[in-house]
Order: structure tokens, then C-alpha cells, then sequence
């Protein structure tokens, strides 16, 4: 028991000596108040993380809903552009169909025309060539005798259909 007579054994008494009178006269409860105050925090700042997770999982399931509508949208819109892009296509074809008909038709009527040039052309030489050929023909063959019998006859004709 040589102990007790060291004076760091005392101190240490004295100090748990000390810390009891602390606790019982309250600190205990000031720390038990410190404590539960401390606890009451968490506890608001866990609600508090719970509301918040709550509104952000419903915005983050706002916002899946509107990409969903917004990729439904896209789809309606690249479906309206590509049936619209069909009837484009059609009515082009119709149009260039029509344009080269419409070509074709002119192209046939300028052919016939000059066609029709080309035989009234041939006509008018083919009448210049008997003509010339004629008048050779009569003038080798004619001789005046035989041209003013004709004249007369002509003329003898001619006042028979007259009267």
C-alpha cells in the first residue's frame, strides 16, 4: 500500500473525485441536452435529405417522362417528314412526267410540221421542174400554127362554158 502515499495516486482521486461532482451537479445533463440537441439536428437534416431525394427522384422521373414524349415526338416528326418526302417525291415525278410529255408532244408536232414543210417544199420543185420541163417540151414541139390553133380552141371552149 505504498501507494497512497504517492501523490500522483491522490491527484487521480482528486480528479475522479472532481469529475463526479461535475456530473452530478449537471453536466450530465447539459451534455445529454447537448447531445439530444445534436441528435434533433441529424434527425432534421436526415428528413431533410429524404425530402430532397424524394423531389429530385420526381424531377428525374418528370424528366424521363418528358424525353420519352420528346423521342415520341421526334419519331412523329421524322415519320411526317418522310411520308412528306414520299408525296414530294410523287408529285415531282408526275410533274417531270407531264414536262416531258408535254416535250414529247411538242418535239411530234414540230417534226410534223417540218415534215409538212418538207412535202409542200418538194411539191413546189417538183411543179417548177414540170413546168420548166412543159415549156421546153412545148417550145421544142410548138410550132405557130399549131399554137394559135390551140389558142382558139381554147378560146371557142372557154365562151362554150361561159354561156
Amino acid at each position: 500500500m505504498e501507494f497512497i502515499t504517492e501523490p500522483e495516486f491522490w491527484v487521480a482521486v482528486s480528479f475522479f473525485i472532481f469529475l463526479g461532482v461535475l456530473f452530478y451537479f449537471g453536466v450530465h445533463k447539459k451534455l445529454a441536452s447537448v447531445l439530444d440537441a445534436r441528435a434533433a439536428e441529424i434527425g432534421k437534416e436526415l428528413d431533410e435529405a429524404r425530402r430532397l431525394r424524394n423531389e429530385a427522384e420526381k424531377v428525374l422521373a418528370d424528366y424521363r417522362r418528358k424525353e420519352g414524349e420528346a423521342a415520341n415526338e421526334a419519331g412523329s416528326i421524322v415519320a411526317l417528314a418522310a411520308k412528306e418526302a414520299e408525296i414530294f417525291a410523287a408529285e415531282t415525278r408526275k410533274s417531270v412526267k407531264e414536262h416531258f410529255d408535254r416535250r414529247m408532244k411538242l418535239a411530234e408536232e414540230k417534226i410534223a410540221r417540218a415534215e409538212a414543210d418538207a412535202i409542200r417544199e418538194v411539191r413546189s420543185v417538183a411543179v417548177d421542174a414540170a413546168i420548166a420541163a412543159a415549156q421546153t417540151l412545148i417550145a421544142e414541139k410548138l410550132t405557130p400554127d399549131r399554137a394559135e390553133k390551140l389558142v382558139s380552141e381554147s378560146i371557142d371552149t372557154l365562151k362554150s362554158k361561159l354561156n
